[in-house]
């Protein structure tokens, strides 16, 4: 959705937290990870502000498109429903740590080290 100013919703809100409410320097944005053209925006407005990243997992975010569009800053990578429902057995807990683990190793392989 764009607004009367020409920003889209999310440009504006991102606006919003860069200019109006980080005063103290302790805001981070919740953006999704599944649309990395739209991180790209984000970043270009906010900078280094950290951002939690759910889609990862269940939601199919491409890790790679995310860990390219979102740099610049700090990223908290979040899977919650790949491991919460990696099995509904015994053995939930072996499953679960694995799914974790594939994602941290995911993530890990596509990190773009910062000069």
């Amino acid at each position: 959705m764009t607004l009367g100013s020409g920003l889209r919703v999310y440009e504006h809100v991102a606006k919003l937290a860069v200019e109006d409410w980080n005063e103290n320097n302790n805001v981070g944005l919740v953006v999704g990870a599944t649309r990395p053209d739209e991180i790209s925006d984000i970043r270009k407005i906010t900078g280094d502000m950290p951002f939690l990243m759910p889609g990862v997992g269940a939601q199919g975010a491409d890790v790679q498109a995310l860990m390219e569009h979102g740099q610049g800053g700090p990223m908290i990578i979040n899977s919650s429903r790949a491991v919460l429902y990696a099995s509904n057995g015994s053995d939930f807990s072996i499953k679960a740590r694995e799914v974790a683990n594939a994602t941290r190793i995911e993530v890990n392989s596509h990190k773009i080290e910062q000069p």
